[in-house]
């Protein structure tokens, strides 16, 4: 019995790591093998995915929902187009490294007040304090550039050795050159993701999720490992609004507004909040599904909402979660 159990475990990795082998090789060959426009969907969908790994760590893994992620997202975004603004850099990295800071300073400082509250009522103090910096981008509009925004050229790469030529298409510098910064870059956090959710302090994080008290009988320190998933969580997503910043040209206050905080917790629940890649699925699924509902018809909003919580209802655990089980079922079946 123990042999066939270590035998189907090893089948299971096997398989899993071939499926990441192949689904790693589509996504270096993508600029090659479909037309800007999609590599540019996909582009947006890695990106979107860094968010919802960082929000599924709070989520899915300690049992906190937040309703204030776009400010986190908004801060990396407004930091890169500050930095443009008034320091004329363009390069990448210094981007990455300011966006990621000040989007960890900001969920230091909501996780200072925040993490002492569960349940609704840390969804609603996020919910405040996101809409604080919302309000901020609106009041300050001599620095922000209220509802014009502030826009961002196309940044240098790797140092500035990698750069838009004179002449040269931009769009084909996004969807080549820097489609595989963010390629890069997302693959970075998902290791470093899955390093965290499989650490000591990631399964101290689950002790918390599945019984809060007995984590505290054991020695957790509750509200210091919340603040700590909070002020990762906001890095991560913060990272994911630096590199959306370049891409989309221009950042207004719409990122910072409650809607898009919404947009990140559909990411995590339609690909499945329980699994670790079911919210990189649901942000590139959801992506895909309100761009083509954009294009479809001028009630898309209204398509996309009878489309998602068609999905819901027909999916509870998300895709990932929905999904797995019928492939293991038919693999033991096979």
């Amino acid at each position: 019995m123990s042999q066939a159990l270590l035998a189907s475990g090893r089948l299971l990795a096997g398989w899993r790591l071939a499926v990441g082998i192949a689904i790693a090789l589509f996504l270096v060959l993508v600029p090659r093998l479909l037309p800007p426009f999609q590599t540019l969907q996909l582009s947006y969908g890695l990106i979107f995915a860094i968010a919802a790994l960082g929000f599924n760590l709070l989520l899915g893994y300690t049992g906190l929902l937040s309703f204030g992620h776009s400010a986190f997202f908004g801060v990396g975004a407004y930091t890169a187009a500050l930095l443009v603004k008034y320091m004329g850099l363009s390069s990448m990295e210094a981007f990455v490294l300011a966006g990621a800071l000040a989007s960890a300073v900001t969920a230091a400082l909501f996780g200072a007040v925040c993490v002492r509250y569960t349940r609704i009522f840390f969804s609603i103090l996020m919910l405040a304090l996101s809409q604080v910096i919302w309000s901020l981008a609106f009041k300050l509009f001599w620095v922000t550039g209220g509802t014009d925004g502030l826009r961002v050229p196309t940044p240098t790469l790797l140092g500035g050795s990698v750069a838009l030529g004179a002449g040269e298409d931009k769009l084909v510098f996004l969807t080549h050159r820097y489609y595989y910064y963010v390629l890069a870059l997302f693959l970075v956090c998902v290791g470093a993701m899955w390093v965290i959710v499989n650490s000591p302090f990631g399964k101290a994080l689950q002790a918390i999720r599945d019984n809060e008290t007995r984590a505290e009988f054991v020695g957790v320190q509750v509200r210091k490992y919340r603040w700590i998933a909070l002020v990762v969580s906001g890095t991560f997503t913060g990272l994911a609004g630096t590199l959306w910043v370049p891409l989309n040209g221009l950042t207004t206050p719409d990122i910072l507004y409650w809607p898009f905080s919404g947009k990140i917790v559909f990411f995590v629940v339609l690909g499945g909040f329980r699994t670790f890649l079911g919210p990189v699925l649901g942000a590139v699924v959801f992506n895909y599904l309100e761009t083509y509902a954009i294009g479809f018809t001028v009630y898309w909003q209204m398509v996309l909402g009878v489309v998602l919580v068609l999905l819901v209802l027909t999916m509870p655990a998300g895709l990932v979660g929905t999904l797995a089980p019928l492939f293991a079922r038919r693999r033991r079946i096979a």
